[in-house]
């Protein structure tokens, strides 16, 4: 890991403001960039709303599968909204500086609605795997309170925690650029930018990461493997293989969104690079938000029958 040089009293300029230099280096693609965004944008607001609202509206869609997927697609809209709309506005404006305050406050909920997307895709990733694997005890083990207490507790563990690692991030002296070559405030071109030894910050980063990627992640792809070798056991060929199709794309989902973050916020802090932090971050913020309720749900069966009733409505 780098460490600088503690600055003197008299070197150090308290930074009230930074730049977010977004995509700069393409300055012939300023309003590609912004249509192109703003389509994702509207496109991921009306997928997620539009199952937030079947999913609390037609009764056939009340089982535990359906109430975390409601709650995922809230979460993802409100995951993509900590990040784009200000993209969107730097785009349009060209007017990239933001101040300190609101740098700390997109970071804490950008943190704190990833972890909590981290937690809930192992929760629906054990849902499955006790709709598969235990049939027979599903209705006992995903009763409705313990459905409430595991989404209440994807929601809220992470608060006090990312609050806590934004808290001790902004603490830290800032002096020199205040450039930040990023889309968004986070992690790693924050403590680029930090002046001192910030050693003590890197392993705590590492420490959450571990805490909300690294052990979801793991717990998900238990989930799936214990899915899978049921799967393998399934006589029919069409059926297993439409089983299979199914965890398939469930699985590329979570690899990328898993695999994207493990590889920003647990990398050895030298081996950063800031063009492959800024397209990772497209992956784990945007891309896979906009993929998920295809995946999860437009290729459901019950989804699209009750999508059907609401136009037909």
């Amino acid at each position: 890991m780098n460490h600088q040089e503690k600055p003197t009293k008299d070197n150090l300029t308290e930074l009230m403001e930074f730049v977010l230099l977004g995509f700069a280096d393409m300055p012939h693609c300023q309003w590609f960039l912004f249509g192109l965004f703003l389509i994702i944008y509207i496109i991921i607001l009306m997928s997620n709303g539009t199952i937030f609202l079947i999913t609390k509206m037609d009764p056939a869609l009340e089982s535990p599968m359906y109430f975390f997927l409601s709650n995922f697609s809230f979460l993802e809209t409100c995951y993509v909204s900590a990040t784009l709309p200000r993209m969107l506005l730097n785009l349009g404006t060209q007017r990239r500086r933001i101040s300190l305050v609101a740098c700390a406050t997109q970071m804490c909920f950008v943190l704190i609605f990833g972890g909590t997307e981290c937690l809930l895709l192992a929760v629906m990733a054990y849902d499955r795997y006790v709709a598969i694997c235990k049939p027979l005890h599903y209705p006992l083990v995903m009763n409705h309170r313990v459905c409430i207490q595991l989404v209440t507790g994807s929601w809220t563990i992470g608060i006090p925690i990312m609050t806590g690692l934004t808290y001790q991030i902004f603490s830290l002296p800032f002096c020199g650029s205040n450039q930040i070559n990023h889309f968004f405030c986070d992690i790693p071109p924050i403590l680029k930018l930090a002046c001192g030894d910030v050693f003590a910050n890197e392993m705590l980063v590492y420490t959450v990461a571990m805490l909300f990627v690294m052990v979801p992640f793991l717990l998900t792809l238990d989930s799936y493997s214990k899915i899978i070798s049921v799967i393998l056991k399934v006589p029919s060929a069409t059926s297993r293989a439409k089983a299979f199709s199914t965890c398939s794309s469930h699985l590329t989902v979570v690899v990328v969104f898993f695999g994207s973050g493990i590889i920003t916020y647990l990398r050895p802090s030298s081996r950063h690079s800031e063009k492959t932090d800024k397209v990772l971050s497209l992956f784990y913020t945007i891309l896979t938000p906009m993929f998920n309720p295809m995946i999860y749900s437009l290729r459901n069966k019950d989804v699209i029958m009750a999508l059907r009733k609401l136009l037909c409505k």
